[in-house]
C-alpha cells in the first residue's frame, strides 16, 4: 500500500500541475487583445444557443443552428472583419456562457442575454440589439392569465438555470416556487407533463415555442424589460465599440430590420415598437 501511494502521488501532483497551467493558458488567452486576434485569423467565436426557436436552434436536418442570434453574428461578423470574415458557433447555455467567454473559448456572446448590473460585473455589453421583455407560457385553456394569478402556495413556475427569470418570479409571485430546468427543451418538457403550472422566460422565447407547439399560448403581457445585450471579457473596449459600430450600421442600412422581420414578422402579438 505504502509503494502505491509513493507512486501515485507524484502523478497526481504531475496532473494538478498540467490542469493548472492549462487554465492559466485560457486565462491569459481571454485577456488578449480579442478584436486584433480575430481580424489575424479572420474568425470570430460566438457563444450561442441551440436550443431557442427563434434565436438559435440547432436544425436537426442541415446539423446548423439557425435564428435571429445567428444571423446577427454572422453580420455582425461581416461588418467587423470584411467579406472574408467567419463566423464560428460553439453552444452555450444561460449557466455555461460567462465561464466559457472568462475561459477564453468564445469571443463574444449573442444568446438572449439579459444586460443587467450583476452580469455587468463580470462582462461588458453591447448597446441592446434586441429588447424583450419576460412573460409567461401556459397550456391553451388555462385560468392563468397573469403571473400574478401564480401568486399563491401551491403555484410551481418553471424556468431555467442562470437565467434572471427565476428571480423576477420571486418579485411578482412570490408565493410561487420554481423549479429551475438545464435548458428550455427541458423546461417545456416540464410544463408538458404538468411539474408545474406555467414556464417563464423572455416573450421572443415563449413566442418560438408557442409557434412550434400551438397548444401553449404566451398570456400577460410582459412584466419586466429584458434588454438583451453581446456580451464580451472585461476590458475589451476596442472589440465592444466595433460591435456598437456594427449594430449602428446594421439598423441605418435596414439590415437589422430585414432580420428582424424574416424572424418575428409572423409572430402573433409580436411588438416592433420595442426594437
Amino acid at each position: 500500500m505504502k509503494k502505491f501511494v509513493q507512486r501515485i502521488l507524484p502523478l497526481a501532483f504531475l496532473l494538478s500541475l498540467v490542469l493548472l497551467m492549462s487554465g492559466c493558458g485560457n486565462q491569459s488567452l481571454s485577456k488578449q487583445n480579442v478584436l486584433k486576434v480575430d481580424q489575424a485569423s479572420k474568425t470570430m467565436t460566438w457563444g450561442v444557443k441551440a436550443d431557442t426557436r427563434l434565436f438559435g436552434l440547432m436544425n436537426i436536418k442541415t446539423g446548423n443552428i439557425e435564428g435571429f442570434d445567428i444571423d446577427m453574428a454572422k453580420t455582425i461578423t461581416k461588418q467587423i472583419l470584411g467579406k472574408d470574415g467567419k463566423a464560428k458557433f460553439i453552444q452555450v447555455t444561460s449557466n455555461t456562457r460567462i465561464p466559457m467567454l472568462k475561459n477564453g473559448n468564445i469571443d463574444a456572446i449573442i444568446a438572449t442575454m439579459t444586460i443587467s448590473p450583476e452580469r455587468a460585473k463580470q462582462v461588458d455589453f453591447s448597446q441592446p440589439y434586441f429588447n424583450a421583455g419576460q412573460a409567461i407560457l401556459v397550456k391553451k385553456g388555462s385560468k392563468i392569465k397573469d403571473i400574478r394569478d401564480l401568486n399563491y402556495k401551491g403555484a410551481k413556475v418553471l424556468a431555467v438555470q442562470g437565467s434572471t427569470s427565476a428571480l423576477n418570479v420571486k418579485k411578482f409571485a412570490p408565493k410561487a416556487s420554481v423549479l429551475e430546468l438545464s435548458d428550455y427543451a427541458q423546461a417545456f418538457t416540464a410544463l408538458q407533463s404538468g411539474q408545474g403550472q406555467a414556464l417563464t422566460t423572455d416573450n421572443g422565447i415563449l413566442y418560438g415555442m408557442s409557434l412550434e407547439n400551438p397548444g401553449y399560448v404566451v398570456v400577460g403581457g410582459t412584466f419586466t424589460k429584458e434588454p438583451y445585450g453581446i456580451a464580451v471579457n472585461k476590458g475589451q473596449k476596442d472589440m465592444t465599440a466595433a460591435v456598437n459600430k456594427a449594430i449602428d450600421n446594421m439598423k441605418k442600412s435596414g439590415e437589422y430590420q430585414r432580420l428582424q422581420n424574416k424572424w418575428f414578422g409572423k409572430v402573433p402579438g409580436f411588438d416592433e415598437g420595442g426594437n
